[in-house]
């Protein structure tokens, strides 16, 4: 059986906020209304999740990471320490968007290293790797390893989170095929 949530008693959760089984809410963090939680996830120490963000199961947030409304993370979504999300394009203090914030996605299996940077309005592709001090500014394919910035990619992960090599293989036996400019494990 699978426990409940621990949250832990320096930590806050507002309500109308749902954390599914087996969740762990660590030291110092909020957790504000209307978050959406899923099952087996961990929220490092010092993690601020803004009110109405989507998360799903599996989801790995480590220490000093906000994640802002408008910002969706799908199930399995590794976010390394310190990682950063936007959520409006051009924000000024005297012109507050007053809860207009653009989307941006995070698909399953994706990995965000440690200081990487997600403008808002972006999509980061299923199983995609993005390195430490990345800052994306557009959409991510699916399997892309990008660094940089602004992030570029410099080749492919596989689901494992091994880079491919050149035949788009990987050492765990996987394989993959580039079809129109995308990636697909055969």
């Amino acid at each position: 059986m699978v426990d409940q949530p621990y949250i832990h008693p320096s930590s806050y959760v507002d309500e109308d906020v749902s954390i599914g089984r087996g969740t762990k809410v660590w030291h110092f963090c909020h957790v504000q209304h209307g978050a959406r939680i899923g099952e087996r996830c961990s929220l490092g120490q010092n993690v601020n999740i803004g009110p109405h963000v989507q998360i799903g199961s599996g989801v790995r947030i480590q220490n000093n990471v906000s994640v802002y409304e408008g910002v969706i993370l799908e199930d399995d979504v590794f976010c390394g320490p310190s990682c950063v999300f936007t959520n409006v394009r051009l924000p000024r203090a005297s012109f507050p968007v007053e809860g207009h914030y653009d989307t941006t996605l995070v698909r399953c299996g994706a990995s965000l290293g440690a200081n990487s940077t997600v403008v808002c309005g972006t999509t980061i592709g299923q199983s995609a790797m993005i390195a430490a001090g990345a800052v994306v500014t557009s959409d991510v394919p699916d399997y892309a390893l990008m660094v940089g910035v602004p992030a570029r990619q410099v080749g492919w992960v596989c689901e494992c989170g091994r880079r491919l090599d050149d035949d788009l293989r990987c050492t765990c036996g996987r394989s993959y095929e580039l079809i129109d400019d995308k990636l697909y494990q055969k």
